[in-house]
């Protein structure tokens, strides 16, 4: 009976184009009763996206979009969507920008983690940003997507201590473990 379980919980793609320890982070948390989602459908912009993998091994269907012409690759992307009833959306690392018109047919179902404390650092290299201006703390934060990169309503945030010995890269693996706690909680606080 386990399988009816994942009847009723929201079906969900995540996009991305990297690594995926969100995406796997993700996938294990949707596999315990209390999460409100189930991970439907992965897509990735790039077929590099080391993440991939974890569709294989987790027997979820995967496609790869390149997004060189965006209005072409979001008029399939939303077939897609429609073909596996995706209600919900998580970016985790996903490295291209979603056009407004898209945004608005999902409006209010595509969530991003973003690895700073916005409104702070909007964009890339956020750690060496922090690092170079002196920084106390910087953190990651989970918000809606809006059509302005990085500027959606935030639904929460975790503060870190940046340390005097810290670069950007030991930043951004404390960051990362930050991550992969803050992203469930977002989801749990959306849907509960």
């Amino acid at each position: 009976m386990e399988k009816l379980t994942g009847l009723n919980k929201i079906k969900t793609a995540v996009f991305i184009s990297g690594k995926g320890s969100n995406l796997k982070n993700l996938i294990k948390f949707s596999k315990i009763k209390k999460s409100p989602i189930s991970i439907d459908l992965i897509i990735s912009s790039t077929n590099k996206a080391k993440g991939l993998n974890y569709g294989d091994q987790f027997h979820i269907k995967k496609k790869v979009l390149n997004f060189q012409n965006i209005k072409i690759k979001e008029k399939r992307l939303l077939i897609l969507l429609t073909k596996y009833k995706i209600d919900f959306i998580c970016l985790a690392g996903f490295m291209k920008i979603l056009s407004k018109d898209f945004i608005k047919k999902f409006n209010g179902k595509i969530i991003n983690i973003h690895p700073s404390l916005l409104p702070k650092y909007k964009g890339l290299n956020t750690h060496s940003r922090a690092i170079e201006n002196k920084d106390k703390f910087s953190g990651c934060t989970v918000h809606y997507v809006a059509a302005k990169l990085d500027t959606g309503k935030i639904i929460i945030q975790k503060k870190i201590r940046i340390r005097k010995k810290d670069t950007a890269s030991t930043l951004a693996k404390k960051i990362l473990k930050q991550e992969h706690k803050l992203y469930p909680q977002a989801i749990l606080k959306i849907f509960n």
